[in-house]
């Protein structure tokens, strides 16, 4: 296993496609790991790794905790909705008071884009983006990667759509950057107004109906619609936009080859994914969730050999 070239993960931006390949393979024998009777490596014993979330999450949340215990690390949750932030104190104080009792590594998910990349200026401990407003969100990206090549066994050539709201999504971002590293040829397709404006400077092309970007490509990685981001109407309703830009089984049968069907998670059923699609051989959404235990215990072991 070698070193990777950054002393944080902040985005897939960052990183070098020797990196990313370093995390993936370091993956793989995680995931040997993680499959075993006895699940736990004694790597990170020595280890404080504080997860501080200022927003909800469920999976990220969970898988990080889950990662860093099967590596033996000291864990310590933090959730804004119950500290010292309701009582107006800032991010950095926060932070810093977490510090102050000796934890080494910050795991951090916040709203406001940009906020790792500022504490990781002003703290010595290592900080792992888990998410940032609708900026990045390296982890995911890389466990998507992971589930692709196990499935595909390379990304070199390969097309993969990204489906949905791609203008509030920081999975998007993120899986543009890290596809592209790694050889692939990406397409984003969605309703017109959730489709970034200047979205087509990253090289990605440009869809609007849902078939024909099915038909164009190996990977569909279908996006939630998330209506706590949106501020404005930027379709007439849910059912208009399951109707247009939804997947179901019928579609995904009507190809002529069999494609591979993701998703970030959580999924709203029957909006832009139907139960019998999101259930379906096509689907590899659960081995996403498995991955992304294994890809981030990856992350954490070479972040703390730095």
């Amino acid at each position: 296993m070698t070193q990777l070239s950054v002393r944080h993960l902040l985005g897939i931006k960052n990183l070098t496609e020797n990196d990313i390949h370093t995390i993936l393979d370091t993956a793989n024998q995680f995931k040997e790991v993680i499959n075993r009777p006895i699940k736990k490596v004694p790597s990170l014993r020595d280890i404080t790794i504080a997860n501080v979330f200022f927003e909800n999450s469920t999976r990220t949340r969970l898988s990080f905790e889950l990662a860093e215990k099967r590596l033996s690390a000291d864990v310590v949750n933090f959730s804004a909705s119950g500290s010292s932030v309701k009582k107006g104190e800032t991010l950095l104080d926060t932070v810093n008071n977490i510090l102050a009792m000796k934890v080494d590594m910050i795991v951090m998910r916040h709203s406001s884009p940009g906020a790792p990349h500022y504490l990781s200026s002003r703290i010595p401990a290592n900080v792992v983006n888990a998410g940032d407003g609708t900026h990045e969100h390296p982890t995911q990206a890389l466990l998507d990667a992971f589930s692709m090549r196990e499935k595909l066994g390379t990304l070199v050539g390969k097309k993969v759509a990204i489906i949905g709201d791609i203008l509030h999504s920081r999975v998007a971002l993120s899986n543009i950057f890290c596809l592209q590293k790694l050889g692939a040829e990406v397409m984003v397709c969605g309703p017109t107004t959730l489709i970034p404006k200047y979205i087509g400077e990253l090289g990605v092309k440009i869809g609007h109906n849902v078939r024909e970007a099915l038909q164009w490509c190996d990977v569909a990685n279908v996006l939630r619609i998330q209506l706590e981001r949106q501020q404005i109407k930027y379709f007439p309703s849910l059912r208009e936009y399951a109707l247009y830009f939804g997947i179901n089984r019928q579609m995904l049968d009507e190809l002529d080859r069999e494609i591979v069907l993701m998703h970030p998670g959580p999924i709203n059923r029957g909006v832009e994914l139907s139960s019998d699609a999101a259930d379906s051989q096509h689907s590899i959404i659960l081995n996403q969730v498995e991955n992304g235990v294994a890809v981030r215990m990856a992350v954490l072991y070479l972040l703390a050999q730095q």
